[in-house]
């Protein structure tokens, strides 16, 4: 799959430095506030429990950690990793109260961390804005446990033709929202155009087979506008 921009992780880096401190916002604006919810679905699957060990890859504000952490009551081990200091820097003060989690800025591609370590790696929204989906993939795989479990939330593929229309639609009104929001269209044209160019449900769940995990699946969210993929280690 070609991508439009050559330096794919400066550009990504130049996004989130225009959009962290309305991240969230950004995310209610993408979704029409359905992001909220499709991280409550993701976090009920994942079912994480006392003790186990979380890595949350492009944790960004920290909203899936803070679910985790309270689905464990705060017992889990969550380290959080942020390729975007800034982004990071926010998380990490907002959920500054929470002893469990550990911030790391690093990117998907290499990770810090030995291999085995992990009992899920979790990564919400930002396998799209990855440079090399492949190494970030073998990563995943490297730092989980055997009979750990990868899962991925994104957006996706509408399934609904109708839907399907409606999103487009929306879609090319967001670049000038985001100029309202952050004085700056380039952002959140990157945003779409990075969702349009993405795998779709079916090739992303083959990239994560070939890249070493077993017994993928995936389930859509909101007819596909979303979708949560998820695979095991072996």
């Amino acid at each position: 799959m070609s991508f439009l921009y050559d330096d794919k992780s400066k550009l990504v880096n130049k996004v989130f430095n225009h959009v962290y401190e309305n991240y969230d916002l950004m995310n209610d604006i993408m979704s029409l506030g359905s992001h909220r919810i499709w991280k409550k679905n993701l976090i009920s699957w994942i079912a994480p429990k006392r003790y186990d060990k979380i890595i949350d890859v492009a944790s960004g504000t920290g909203d899936i950690a803070k679910l985790c952490s309270a689905e464990t009551n705060n017992e889990s081990k969550i380290t959080c990793v942020e390729p975007n200091s800034k982004m990071l820097s926010i998380g990490k003060n907002k959920l500054s109260h929470l002893n469990n989690l550990t911030w790391v800025l690093s990117n998907a591609e290499s990770l810090p961390f030995k291999k085995n370590t992990f009992d899920f790696y979790v990564i919400s929204f930002g396998i799209r804005n990855v440079s090399n989906i492949n190494k970030s993939l073998k990563e995943a795989h490297r730092v989980l446990k055997p009979g750990g479990r990868f899962f991925c939330l994104e957006f996706s593929k509408v399934e609904n033709e109708i839907l399907n229309k409606i999103y487009k639609q929306y879609s090319k009104i967001i670049p000038s929202i985001g100029k309202i929001i952050v004085g700056n269209r380039m952002p959140y044209k990157y945003l779409i155009e990075s969702i349009d160019k993405f795998y779709d449900q079916r090739d992303l769940l083959k990239k994560i087979e070939k890249n070493g995990f077993s017994h993928v699946e995936y389930r859509n969210l909101t007819n596909g506008v979303a979708a949560i993929h998820t695979g095991w280690k072996i």
